[in-house]
């Protein structure tokens, strides 16, 4: 790593860090911890990013649902070195899926899929799966394979249309707004690979098949992955984690300054020199040796001044966003579940997921009554995300009884928060257009860090990005060379008890063809 030039101040470098969330204020605690000061620079009027925990008159939301555990032991100390023990709970990790009519234990389970499935439906899953092997099998053995292009052929190959059919079309298109034949392959390939549910699925309705039955329990997979069966929640949710992080970093002599939005960042001589902002107040220039950047990698490469070259402008535009909203409602205590949250694959509603906050933490949530979050997969703009918060919330009022969780009139109140650019999109090009960012960012700023989901546009939960801020701050303290860009590699499934070998820590993006895009995501070819 090639040394930085002498500081600014004459002593320590000058770090500016873009973003409160959890891989910003990670940086600005790990820096403290060296003796190093930082400024760090928030757009909205809250810490925690995705990870914050919104307040609504008493009621606490949990934006997307984090259970706090990881395979990456320095992000589980460090968890516990920000908030005392106490502050923990230990919650049991319970989910079900919501499909035609009926809750299906997740992972699944044999009793519980033959009965809601019936033994003819069972049946028919396993005649599918086998002549989905069968035609493959055929294919290959006469030179006529077709090559797997999306996600749909991958898993219909394996598992055979009727199980994919019923658990995993819906949710997915609901979760990418593309229809799941647009949804590539390898990606398929990569998480599917030893997923909990679907050998789960497999085995449990094989299970239902009398063992006397020829061929059908021959070579039947017994690698049913293990989920974890509790896990650690903060009790007032996980912004509490991101406000005692806040409160250590400023008692340090750190600055973190709100609704400081970041609009330029002047670079010369192939270092970036300040982070300039504008805010109600108007603008403000900060000087800077060092950036850690958690913003929008698109945001990011746009607001260098000078401006990059047109093709490094083009990738940056190129980007897209998957937003989300949360429709919050209060409910009697009796209409909640015990479950963290319900997929919902129904097609009959738009809703993709509902959260029973009570059943997180009974401090987010009043005596006698709980909070369901219906959550919305959305494109910023589009109708749904558009529509007023009180339709939203006689939207969510409508569904929440459709499924028949709750009768409407049982709903006292409603909440609605809107999250732009939640989920950083993966499109056949985003994978070069990133590389390209990171090229000219190596070649003009390399004192430029991307950490983070967004500020990597990597498929990252939050421990993930916590420990690319971690590895990032080690480079710069202490010169070391971790590649950050290494974090969240593997194969396995993030909530599998026990990591396998290797170096990752989490799971790969699904791959989406860019024609998917709905109307007003216009295809558009780079500069020549």
């Amino acid at each position: 790593m090639t040394p930085p030039p002498e500081t600014s101040n004459g002593n320590q470098p000058s770090v500016v860090i873009i973003g409160a969330g959890p891989a910003g204020l990670t940086a600005a605690f790990e820096l403290s911890k060296a003796g190093r000061t930082s400024t760090v620079l928030e757009a909205t009027d809250m810490v925690g990013g995705i990870s914050r925990t919104v307040e609504r008159d008493g009621w606490r939301f949990d934006l997307g649902g984090h259970r706090f555990f990881t395979k990456v032991q320095p992000v589980e100390d460090l968890w516990h070195e920000i908030l005392p023990d106490e502050d923990f709970l230990m919650r049991p990790r319970m989910s079900r899926i919501f499909y035609d009519g009926k809750y299906f234990d997740y992972p699944l389970k044999a009793s519980n899929a033959l009965k809601n499935l019936g033994i003819l439906e069972a049946v028919r899953c396993v005649a599918s799966y086998f002549w989905a092997r069968a035609k493959v099998s055929l294919s290959k053995l006469i030179g006529r394979h077709k090559p797997e292009t999306s996600l749909q052929d991958w898993i219909t190959n394996r598992f055979g249309k009727r199980l994919f059919d019923h658990f995993f079309k819906t949710y997915n298109e609901k979760v990418w707004g593309v229809p799941a034949s647009a949804l590539q392959a390898d990606w398929a390939a990569q998480r599917i690979k030893n997923m909990s549910l679907w050998n789960a699925g497999i085995n449990a309705i094989l299970e239902t098949i009398p063992s006397w039955v020829p061929f059908v329990h021959a070579g039947k997979s017994t690698d049913i992955t293990s989920l974890i069966e509790e896990f650690q929640y903060p009790k007032y949710g996980p912004g509490m984690m991101w406000e005692a992080a806040r409160d250590k970093v400023v008692a340090s002599g750190s600055t973190v300054l709100m609704e400081q939005k970041v609009t330029r960042i002047e670079h010369r001589e192939g270092r970036a020199v300040s982070v300039t902002t504008a805010s109600a107040s108007g603008t403000s220039t900060f000087d800077c040796d060092e950036v850690i950047s958690s913003m929008p990698m698109s945001s990011l490469l746009k607001a260098m001044d000078p401006p990059p070259p047109a093709d490094v402008l083009f990738a940056a535009d190129d980007l897209r966003y998957r937003d989300f909203l949360t429709v919050a409602l209060v409910v009697p205590e009796s209409a909640g579940f015990p479950d963290n949250w319900i997929y919902i694959h129904s097609p009959a509603v738009i809703v993709g997921r509902i959260q029973n906050f009570g059943s997180w933490s009974p401090y987010m949530v009043k005596e006698g009554r709980t909070c369901l979050g219906l959550e919305y997969f959305v494109f910023e703009g589009d109708t749904t995300w558009n529509t007023s918060d009180e339709d939203l919330i006689a939207l969510a009022t409508r569904e929440l009884e459709a499924i028949g969780l709750i009768e409407a009139g049982r709903v006292e109140a409603g909440y609605v928060v809107r999250v732009p650019k939640a989920y950083p999109f993966y499109d056949e090009r985003y994978k070069a257009n990133v590389q390209r960012l990171r090229e000219w960012l190596n070649d003009c700023a390399p004192n430029v860090h991307p950490v983070g989901r967004n500020g990597m546009h990597r498929y990252n939960n939050q421990d993930h990005s916590m420990y690319t801020a971690m590895l990032t701050v080690e480079n710069i303290v202490n010169g070391s060379s971790h590649d950050v860009w290494e974090v969240n590699v593997d194969e396995e499934y993030h909530e599998e008890k026990a990591p396998a070998a290797g170096t990752g820590t989490g799971r790969d993006a699904p791959v989406i063809e860019r024609d998917a895009f709905e109307p007003g995501h216009p295809v558009h070819q780079p500069p020549s």
